[in-house]
């Protein structure tokens, strides 16, 4: 395993959990909140973003407009069963969905799970070192590099995962300003 490949995978967690951030509310409307809401579409579950236009016209509501204005009870009903948290208001042409002020406990429960999203990650980037590492000691026992080049590779593996990780704290402490701004 090359140390850019590793690199690159610590990157992608990081995105990752990037991404998982984005779909924790906080308070401002934000189309990214429905990422993860999948509509059973013609038999399929397929993700909401590719169905509809999702646009924030004001700061405290989104607004779902179908591609397919027959599909809007099935995004609809998509939505309220998912753990958006969000009631979604039909008027036959598009979803909107109102974007209520945050209770400091809800926010505290935001922080909660941007902190279990953040601890997913850093468990992923601990796999990949692990996962490195492990072909690194391999790599050593047959013979392919010395025991001072295994040395220095997992030496830089470890550098690697302090720096992803670090990432993933400062990505952490950064939703967790935003989610408990009020």
């Amino acid at each position: 395993m090359k140390l850019a490949e590793v690199e690159q995978t610590m990157q992608n967690a990081v995105e990752a959990t990037q991404r998982a951030f984005n779909t924790i509310r906080t308070g401002r409307a934000n189309a990214s909140l429905l990422d993860k809401v999948m509509v059973e579409y013609y038999g399929s579950p397929t993700p909401l973003k590719t169905l509809a236009n999702i646009s924030t016209p004001d700061a405290s509501t989104l607004l779902v407009q179908p591609f397919d204005p027959s599909s809007l009870s099935l995004v609809e009903r998509s939505i309220s069963l998912s753990d958006v948290g969000l009631v979604p208001n039909n008027d036959g042409k598009v979803v909107r969905l109102n974007i209520p002020a945050l209770t400091s406990e809800r926010r505290k429960e935001f922080v909660k799970m941007a902190a279990k999203y953040a601890e997913e990650g850093k468990v992923s980037v601990r796999n990949v070192r692990r996962d490195a590492i492990d072909s690194i000691r391999k790599q050593e026992k047959s013979s392919e590099v010395s025991e001072d080049e295994s040395r220095d590779l997992q030496d830089q593996v470890q550098t690697l995962t302090d720096k992803y990780t670090a990432k993933i704290d400062q990505a952490l402490a950064d939703k967790e300003k935003d989610i408990m701004t009020v």
